[in-house]
């Protein structure tokens, strides 16, 4: 990942508007920074989540409360609990992300 164009900024993640998307089963509450070519997100995963569509799109995620998820298309299943984080390329294996318990999340992609 090159870091292009963004200044140094302070995130006040409670001051940041939330954005509600469905999944399969659950909610997932997005709060997004977008600056230069990143975007940086904060997002809370309902009990029982389970996303909607498998995801190619390269990320660097950390869970920061509760455990998530992650299966891969390929049939491989990882389990984050908090403190523990992925990184994934563009294009490289799809992902798909559920949840029993609940998480919340930080994501930089």
């Amino acid at each position: 990942m090159k870091i292009e164009g963004v200044p140094f900024f302070v995130a006040d993640w409670a001051k940041v508007e939330p954005t509600e998307h469905p999944g399969e089963t659950g909610r997932a509450i997005w709060r997004t920074i977008e600056a230069g070519n990143i975007r940086v997100r904060k997002v809370e995963y309902t009990p029982g989540y389970r996303a909607d569509h498998w995801c190619s799109r390269g990320h660097v995620l950390l869970v920061l409360e509760g455990e998530l998820t992650t299966e891969l298309k390929d049939g491989r299943r990882f389990t984050l609990p908090a403190g523990t984080s992925y990184q994934v390329a563009d294009g490289a294996e799809p992902h798909l992300s559920s949840t029993q318990t609940g998480a919340t999340l930080f994501i930089v992609d």
